[in-house]
């Protein structure tokens, strides 16, 4: 493969057209129909509302017939599309350091009642703290972030959660996979700062950082503010016997008299939250038990040590109350310039959120009401490709704004403002796709005659709680004497 990020950084539109032909090689079955179905999201006018909505864009010369087959039946070699996006030159963060991002996003299929591997993801509702579950599919994408404040990231994996799976296994697995693509392809070499991987809350963090301690990363994520974490074991003095103790004394997120002084402390002054000040305590552990994820477990659990950091600003954009974020660092040791770094690479994960509403509500991600998962795995990887190519395109887009937006600077155009120029830049770039033949559409099926292989219904994957079941005794059906006066 010859997509050398430094080949992409002389030439933009030599790295779009290395990058375009390399798509067109991983796509093994019905190559030109999705090419041209990746080239009609980048050029249609607006946002995308549906399939069938694509095969009129001029970019795409086949019906509607073939596109729906194409995404059915065609073919993605995945693996060779993932080293594919390892190769492009990646945005860096302060220090050159390279920072990933995992996030867990869903496609809500809630009455695709034939579509198999549904799962109940949740959802935020309209009220406060409301949580509704709904069926769907689950990915965990991960991309590498930028240091500005920008809309701007760069997906490089996607990974559908299949009914079972275990968020953190499957990302910790997701993610040893990448560093090691990236490492082969030279983004990370000996002697440059360990890679950098920010999580949320919903992951657990400590676990991921056990998964991948052989690695040269760091694992940072966000904390529910009612952990409680243990502290080392203080040196025992000679002469006193019994069992050695495992875990020190408690430090209690919610109650300030068990935290004792900080070992670093910074305060720093911002633009949109006042004054943050952000508090570090060194060698913090959690008590593991053998239950959930650690039941296979063989022997002792192991003691994982990291810092965990107290963030606290003094107001918010949207005017409400800032809560404390708590955050867990697998580093230890840290100096007051790696507190600032972490808080502030953490800040940047939210950036991913840019990239999501994106692809759902522009590149039209979850539009489709696709049936099979694998179409769906097949439709995201095409989304994953065009939004690679906005990336590349970002230095050579004009600006085509509307009368009434602000003129940006020439660097900070949006990938939606790069996407409207997209369309005079593709003629310039290598266009592999062949043209389609002359057919005749098919006699489909024949008027009167009904289906009579009707499509399977799949149930939602639930996670069955362990013990006794109940035993559900039927609802008698015979009616009751109805009551009078």
């Amino acid at each position: 493969m010859s997509l050398s990020h430094h080949v992409v950084r002389q030439d933009p539109f030599a790295g779009l057209s290395r990058f375009r032909d390399e798509f067109y090689s991983c796509l093994t079955r019905r190559a030109d129909a999705l090419f041209e179905l990746a080239d009609a999201v980048l050029c249609a006018d607006g946002p995308v509302r549906s399939l069938v909505e694509l095969s009129l864009v001029g970019e795409h010369r086949r019906g509607h017939g073939g596109l729906y087959d194409a995404l059915s039946a065609g073919r993605v070699d995945v693996a060779r599309l993932r080293r594919a996006l390892a190769m492009v030159r990646l945005p860096r963060a302060a220090g050159g350091r390279l920072v990933l991002a995992a996030y867990l996003t869903c496609w809500l299929r809630p009455d695709a009642h034939t579509s198999p591997q549904r799962i109940l993801c949740h959802t935020y509702g309209r009220g406060k703290d409301q949580h509704i579950p709904v069926p769907g599919w689950p990915y965990s994408v991960i991309c590498a972030l930028e240091a500005g404040r920008n809309s701007w990231t760069a997906p490089l994996d996607a990974l559908r959660l299949a009914p079972g799976d275990d968020a953190a296994t499957v990302t910790a697995r997701q993610a040893r996979e990448l560093v090691e693509r990236l490492i082969d392809a030279g983004q990370w070499t000996d002697g440059d700062p360990e890679i950098l991987i920010v999580v949320d809350a919903g992951y657990d963090v400590p676990r991921l950082a056990f998964l991948l301690k052989d690695l040269p990363v760091q694992v940072l994520g966000r904390m529910r503010s009612d952990r409680v974490l243990r502290r080392g074991v203080a040196l025992r003095e000679p002469g006193v016997r019994g069992r050695p103790p495992r875990h020190g004394g408690e430090f209690v997120f919610g109650d300030p008299a068990t935290w004792n002084t900080p070992d670093a402390q910074t305060v720093t002054a911002t633009r949109l939250y006042g004054t943050a000040v952000a508090r570090a305590w060194d060698r913090l552990h959690p008590r593991l038990t053998h239950r959930s994820a650690w039941t296979a477990q063989l022997g002792a659990l192991p003691v994982i040590e990291g810092t965990v950091i107290r963030l606290q600003v003094e107001h918010l954009p949207s005017g409400a109350t800032p809560k404390p974020v708590w955050l867990w660092w697998s580093g230890t040791n840290a100096t007051t310039i790696q507190v600032d770094r972490l808080w502030q690479a953490f800040l940047r994960r939210f950036d991913i959120e840019h990239t999501f509403r994106l692809f759902k509500q522009t590149l039209g991600w979850t539009c489709p009401k696709i049936r099979t998962p694998e179409a769906a795995d097949r439709w995201t990887w095409l989304i994953l490709a065009a939004f690679t190519q906005l990336r590349l395109a970002r230095p050579l887009a004009a600006d085509l704004r509307q009368p009434w937006e602000k003129p940006p600077p020439p660097d900070k155009l949006t990938p939606a403002r790069v996407r409207r120029d997209f369309r005079h830049l593709r003629p310039k770039a290598t266009c592999p796709a062949g043209a389609p033949k002359l057919t005749q559409p098919g006699p489909g099926r024949p008027p009167g005659r009904k289906n009579t292989q009707p499509t399977a219904r799949y149930d939602v994957h639930t996670v069955s709680e362990p013990g006794p079941t109940k035993r559900r005794t039927k609802k008698s059906t015979t009616p009751r004497p109805r009551r009078t006066g």
